[in-house]
């Protein structure tokens, strides 16, 4: 296990824990915390105990309040931690785009219980997550204009997908700071619940999860709904969702999916998401930037 220092991981009975832990920098994010929560995600992969992933803030005060403005080491506010050396180079890739393409392609669901103020790059890297909960004090702001910049975090491809064009452009527009109870009422979050009641709500999800399903199962509805279901012609997702139920209908999980409904008993299912998945998975080609 890696020795994390601006977050903390823990795992119980199927349920990791990502939690951001700068509480003294209401969790500024910074080079340190990308490269540690992209290293979590490749542990909490690698894990075939674990089954979903929940991510929140340490804290009552704040989830993320965005890039921290006084950089470990001095530098630039929002230079690449692995940077190239020609800025013309189209490699140039920002340090929140980084993170929210590797929380993309997890093979488990991600829970994000976002429990206070969320701003630039604490909004953004929320994004992928599967599914978003608030508590009741949590606070929004797609700030960048408002800083002379622009979106980051590969947003611009995230953010109209999940609340519609015209959301995202008055959010970005505007840079303006909006509470959890709009953020639910324009898609962005599940639900909104008191600040104590939040990780409860967050647990009793992933429960629901690591308790009832196929590993194997959720993790290629997850790739197949998230690449496929943004555009494209229907005919898309057919090929895949064919392929997908041919494979998996012959499958350990499927056989025991069936005998545990018939018998009226949990199921125990034995695929496991690192040695099971479909020989076809992944199909797709990814771009590649070093």
């Amino acid at each position: 296990m890696t020795d994390y220092t601006q977050i903390r991981l823990e795992k119980a009975n199927g349920i990791a824990t990502l939690t951001l832990y700068r509480p003294e920098k209401m969790n500024a994010f910074t080079g340190t915390m990308m490269n540690e929560m992209i290293a979590a995600m490749d542990e909490t992969d690698a894990d075939d105990s674990v089954r979903a992933v929940i991510i929140t803030g340490e804290g009552e005060r704040a989830f993320c309040a965005g890039a921290d403005l006084t950089p470990e080491g001095g530098g630039h506010v929002f230079s690449d931690p692995n940077p190239v050396d020609d800025l013309s180079d189209e490699r140039v890739r920002d340090g929140g785009g980084r993170l929210t393409l590797r929380l993309f392609k997890s093979k488990k669901p991600l829970i994000g219980a976002c429990n206070g103020v969320a701003v630039g790059v604490g909004a953004t890297m929320q994004l992928p997550f599967d599914i978003r909960l608030a508590s009741d004090n949590a606070r929004y702001g797609f700030v960048f204009a408002r800083r002379g910049i622009v979106p980051e975090a590969a947003s611009s491809w995230f953010l109209p997908r999940l609340v519609g064009m015209q959301t995202a452009l008055e959010w970005c527009f505007t840079g303006r700071i909006f509470d959890a109870a709009e953020a639910k009422e324009r898609g962005l979050v599940r639900s909104v619940h008191p600040q104590g009641e939040l990780m409860d709500a967050a647990i009793g999800i992933a429960r629901e999860i690591a308790d009832n399903t196929s590993a194997v199962s959720v993790a290629m509805t997850r790739a197949m709904l998230w690449r496929i279901g943004g555009g494209g012609h229907p005919m898309d997702g057919h090929r895949i969702d064919s392929r997908a139920i041919y494979r998996l209908s012959r499958s350990a999980d499927a056989k025991e999916g069936i005998a545990s409904f018939l018998e009226k008993r949990a199921p125990a299912y034995p695929d496991t998401v690192s040695g099971d998945m479909p020989d076809f998975y992944p199909w797709w080609d990814e771009p590649v930037y070093e």
